[in-house]
């Protein structure tokens, strides 16, 4: 590697251990984000040891802890559900189209009899996890908490998302064939889905991958325009009745 030549010509030693905010996000103990401003306040602890310093390394098998400022603040972090209409875009606004984060508020709270009552101060770092595009409709998640980002939206999400799609014109004879698996877009190959008829012009699709536009472009390939999409289940965590442009709280009793 240059780097690592230029360092040897130096005389520097390369970095040892790995960035303990790196470890902490691959354990599923926090984000990165919040690692280092966990490491910051003090609140990590490394085999036992209190660390405040970022940046640190270390061994990649070390013990880590948390103290107990670290876990009720990420207690406190909340998850939200939301029924996103078509129109809102799921992450940064556009000119002319509402970001969806804009229809969390007290007003549009579905649960507000039985969960906690909305407080402002829950926007703060309130982020999509995922992407819902903006013709789409159904179950879009945001959250504070960057354990539930990681795991619905990381390189090595295991969790499964369901889609009930309306289609217009003719599918190719093996065309829901290559909608399970043999398309490719942008040059890459996509992981393996299930797909299935569930009337005349509807499928249901199951993925575990979001790339931008996915389901549209993938029926584009086999023949099918997509007319509607609605996103009804994201892992075990189901839409159910929550009404179109409302949300609630993901409960306790919740997990994807």
């Amino acid at each position: 590697m240059p780097g690592q030549d230029a360092r040897e010509r130096e005389g520097e030693a390369a970095p040892q251990g790995v960035r303990l905010s790196k470890i902490m996000a691959e354990r599923g103990i926090c984000s990165r984000r919040e690692a280092d401003e966990f490491i910051e306040r003090g609140w990590v602890f490394v085999d036992g040891k209190r660390v405040s310093e970022l940046g640190i390394r270390v061994e990649a098998d070390v013990r880590i802890d948390l103290a107990p400022e670290a876990s009720r603040a990420q207690r406190q972090r909340v998850t939200i559900l939301l029924h996103k209409p078509v129109g809102y875009v799921s992450g940064q606004p556009e000119p002319g189209y509402a970001p969806a984060v804009s229809l969390i508020g007290a007003a549009n709270q579905f649960d507000r009899d039985t969960a906690q009552r909305f407080h402002p101060s829950q926007l703060k770092n309130l982020a999509p996890a995922g992407r819902l595009d903006i013709d789409s409709t159904g179950l879009l998640v945001l959250t504070q908490d960057g354990r539930i980002a990681r795991q619905l939206i990381g390189d090595d999400s295991k969790v499964d998302k369901e889609y009930l799609v309306r289609v217009e014109g003719r599918l190719e004879a093996d065309g829901l064939a290559l909608l399970t698996h043999g398309l490719e877009l942008d040059g890459v190959r996509l992981r393996p889905a299930k797909v299935e008829w569930i009337n005349d012009d509807q499928l249901r699709f199951q993925l575990r991958e979001g790339r931008k536009r996915q389901i549209r472009r993938m029926c584009e390939l086999v023949g099918l325009k997509v007319v509607g999409l609605k996103r009804v289940r994201i892992g075990k965590v189901k839409l159910g009745d929550l009404p179109l442009g409302q949300w609630r709280y993901l409960r306790e009793d919740e997990s994807f």
